[in-house]
């Protein structure tokens, strides 16, 4: 298997792997859609997992930002992280978060947040979001869900507030 940043020739394949890993509904397909459309997007975070040809799996981080009173810092949000049915529960997943940590890091970003499976997400290092100061008022989600990565060791000290979902996922 190999991980590789998503082509525009990608875009059809994305789609239907986002509609079959999400029970025949195409939500999240539209999502990526309207983030690919907005100011959000980061092609190089558009990650796709390809075996044998075939796309099997899809991350998408892209830019949101954590708001408290006047200061606004520019983040990374993971969703969604589609795999295919017949090959899920193999590590694609896990694999696709692993690069996009990587390179979120290294376009300079501090954090990268989700709302998650509880006992998934922690595996790579996820944290509970609310109990380190950070709140999200967009979603009524619990605080086991709400979850975020550190990748700037000793951020978590200076940036506080509350994560905001840019418009393009409430379209």
């Amino acid at each position: 298997m190999k991980i590789r940043t998503e082509r525009l020739s990608d875009y059809g394949e994305v789609y239907n792997l986002n509609y079959l890993a999400f029970g025949n509904r195409n939500d999240e397909s539209r999502l990526i859609e309207r983030i690919r459309l907005s100011e959000g997007f980061i092609p190089e975070l558009s990650l796709v997992a390809v075996e044998n040809d075939q796309i099997v799996g899809h991350a998408l981080f892209s830019k949101a930002e954590i708001v408290e009173d006047d200061n606004r810092n520019e983040i990374i949000v993971l969703a969604p992280i589609p795999v295919l049915p017949c090959n899920q529960r193999t590590g694609i997943g896990g694999k696709l978060i692993q690069e996009g940590l990587k390179r979120s890091e290294a376009l300079g970003y501090d954090f990268v947040f989700l709302i998650g499976h509880p006992t998934y997400y922690p595996k790579f290092g996820f944290k509970p979001a609310r109990e380190h100061g950070f709140n999200l008022k967009q979603f009524n989600v619990s605080d086991n869900i709400f979850m975020f990565f550190e990748l700037s060791e000793g951020k978590m000290k200076r940036i506080k507030g509350e994560l905001r979902y840019p418009n393009s996922f409430f379209q």
